[in-house]
C-alpha cells in the first residue's frame, strides 16, 4: 500500500511539473531559432537615423561582406548610424539584365549569396558595426522570387496563376526574371515572416528596408512586423517601407519612401521648376502621417535612380549642385539616405547586375568633408531631426525653417546655376549663428546666393 501511495505522488509531481511547463511555454513562445548576438542597445530612435546603403557588388574590389566589413571606420566617420545593406541572398540563374542577375531576384530566403561569403561572415559584419554605434538592415523582397527558388517546385500554389495555371511574373511588369508571390496563401505568408525572423536570430540584424512595398498587402506587413517587433525584447528594429502608401504607417513601418520628392527635386534641376514645389511635393508625401514623428526617407541617388537616371553629379548641376540639393533632401523633415559613393563625388554609375567596383582612391575629399559636416550638424540638430517644418521658398532657392522648442533652423538652399537674390519675409529676418562656425549673422531684407550656395543658419 506504501508502495502503490509512493507511485501515485510520484505521478501527481510530474503532471504538475508538466502543467507548469505548457503554461509557461503557453506564455513564452518557444523561438524557432536560437539568437545569436546580444541586443544592441545603441539603436537610434528612428528620427536619428543616417541611412547608409550599400551595394556589396560594388562597394570593394572584393565585392563581399568582408568588403563592408573593412570600410566600416569609413562609414562610421560620415556620420551614418544605419547601414542599409542591398539583398544578401543568393540570386536565380534567369537573369534579367547584366551577368550576375538582379539581387532582387531571391533563389533562398535563408542564405547567403556565396559571392557574398557566408553566414558567419554577415554576423561579423552586424557584430563590428554594433561596436561602432552602427546598425545593420537587410533589403527584404517580399513580393516575389527567382523562378529557380525551392518554393516555385515544393509549394506551386504559393504563386499567383493565369486561366491557364501558369505561374506569372509581377502583373503590370516587365520583370521576366522573377515569378509572382500570392498573399492570399496563409502558409506562404507564415514562411516569408519564418524567413525573416530566421535573419533577426541567427544573424542579430537590426530591421528591414522592404522592396516593392506598395504592392505587397497591408495586412502581411501588419503581422510580419508584429512579429518581428516582438523577438528582441530590449530592443526596437527600424522598418522602412520602399513605398509611399501611408498605410504603411499604419502597418507599423518607421518609413515611407520619398518617390515624389525625388522626381519633384528632378524636375527643378531639369525642367527649371520652381523651388516651391519642393515643398508641394513634401506637403503631398506628408499627408495623413498619422503621427508627427513619422518620417520619409529623402535622396538624391540610391541604386535604381543611379543606375536608370544618373549619378547626382549628372542630375543635379555638378558637384556643387549636388550637394546643394542633399541639403534639402537631409534637411527638409526627413530621414537622410545616402548611397555609397556619392559622398566622394563619384561620377561613375554603378550598374547593380554585375560587378562595378567603386573606386574609393578617386575620392573627392572636399565634397567628403561637406558631407561630413552636413551630416555632423543634423546628428547635434533636434530641429533639423524632429522639428516642425516651414516653407518659405522662391522660384531658385529652397528656403525654410524647421523648429522644436527653443531651437530654429533657417536653411537656405539656391538650386539654380545662377545668382539668386531672396527677398526675406519679415518672419526670418534678425539675428542669427552660422550652424557650422558660430559667427553671428544678420539677416535683412535680401540676400544674394551665389550658384548653389546654400547657408545654414540657427538661434
Amino acid at each position: 500500500m506504501k508502495s502503490n501511495i509512493n507511485i501515485v505522488y510520484t505521478l501527481l509531481l510530474a503532471l504538475a511539473f508538466f502543467s507548469c511547463s505548457s503554461s509557461d511555454n503557453d506564455s513564452t513562445p518557444v523561438s524557432p531559432y536560437p539568437q545569436y548576438g546580444a541586443s544592441f542597445d545603441k539603436m537610434p530612435k528612428k528620427e536619428d537615423a543616417i541611412i547608409y546603403q550599400v551595394n556589396i557588388r560594388a562597394f570593394s574590389e572584393a565585392g563581399t561582406l568582408k568588403g563592408v566589413q573593412d570600410r566600416l571606420t569609413q562609414i562610421q566617420e560620415l556620420g551614418a548610424n544605419v547601414i542599409y545593406l542591398m539583398p544578401i541572398y543568393p540570386v536565380g540563374k534567369i537573369k534579367a539584365s547584366g551577368e550576375l542577375g538582379s539581387p532582387y531576384a531571391v533563389k533562398d530566403y535563408k542564405a547567403v549569396n556565396p559571392d557574398f561569403g557566408t553566414l558567419q561572415d554577415l554576423q561579423t559584419l552586424v557584430e563590428e558595426a554594433h561596436k561602432k554605434n552602427m546598425a545593420v538592415v537587410l533589403d527584404w523582397v517580399a513580393n516575389h522570387t527567382s523562378w529557380d527558388n525551392a518554393w516555385i517546385t515544393e509549394h506551386p500554389n504559393w504563386y499567383q496563376k493565369n486561366e491557364k495555371g501558369e505561374i506569372i511574373i509581377p502583373p503590370g511588369t516587365n520583370y521576366t526574371d522573377v515569378a509572382q508571390l500570392d498573399f492570399n496563401n496563409q502558409e506562404m505568408k507564415n514562411a516569408m515572416i519564418d524567413a525573416m525572423s530566421y535573419w533577426v536570430y541567427t544573424a542579430n540584424v537590426d530591421g528591414f528596408r522592404c522592396d516593392y512595398a506598395d504592392l505587397v498587402p497591408q495586412g502581411f506587413w501588419t503581422d510580419a512586423i508584429t512579429k518581428l517587433r516582438s523577438i528582441k525584447k530590449n530592443q526596437t528594429i527600424l522598418m522602412l517601407a520602399e513605398g509611399s502608401k501611408v498605410s504603411h504607417f499604419v502597418s507599423g513601418f518607421d518609413y515611407t519612401f520619398g518617390f515624389n520628392f525625388f522626381s519633384t527635386l528632378e524636375k527643378v534641376f531639369k525642367e527649371n521648376k520652381s523651388a516651391t514645389t519642393i515643398q508641394d511635393s513634401n506637403a503631398t508625401e506628408y499627408a495623413n502621417t498619422y503621427d508627427p514623428a513619422n518620417r520619409v526617407v529623402r535622396y538624391t541617388t540610391n541604386h535604381d535612380v543611379n543606375l536608370s537616371d544618373g549619378t547626382p553629379l549628372e542630375l543635379f548641376g555638378g558637384k556643387k549642385g549636388s550637394v546643394a540639393a542633399f541639403v534639402v533632401a537631409a534637411y527638409l523633415k526627413s530621414v537622410p539616405m545616402i548611397y555609397n559613393g556619392q559622398e566622394i563625388g563619384y561620377a561613375q554609375r554603378l550598374n547593380y547586375f554585375s560587378r562595378t567596383p567603386i573606386n574609393w582612391s578617386a575620392a573627392d575629399t572636399e565634397m567628403l568633408a561637406e558631407y561630413k559636416k552636413l551630416i555632423a550638424f543634423r546628428n547635434t540638430s533636434n530641429a533639423i531631426k524632429k522639428g516642425t517644418f516651414t516653407g518659405y521658398s522662391s522660384d531658385a532657392i529652397s528656403a525654410f525653417t524647421m523648429i522644436n522648442d527653443s531651437e530654429k533652423v533657417l536653411v537656405l538652399s539656391n538650386l539654380t546655376n545662377n545668382t539668386a537674390k531672396y527677398l526675406v519675409p519679415s518672419a526670418l529676418k534678425g539675428n542669427w549663428k552660422d550652424a557650422f562656425t558660430g559667427t553671428a549673422v544678420t539677416v535683412g531684407a535680401e540676400i544674394t546666393l551665389e550658384p548653389f550656395q546654400y547657408l545654414i543658419l540657427k538661434n
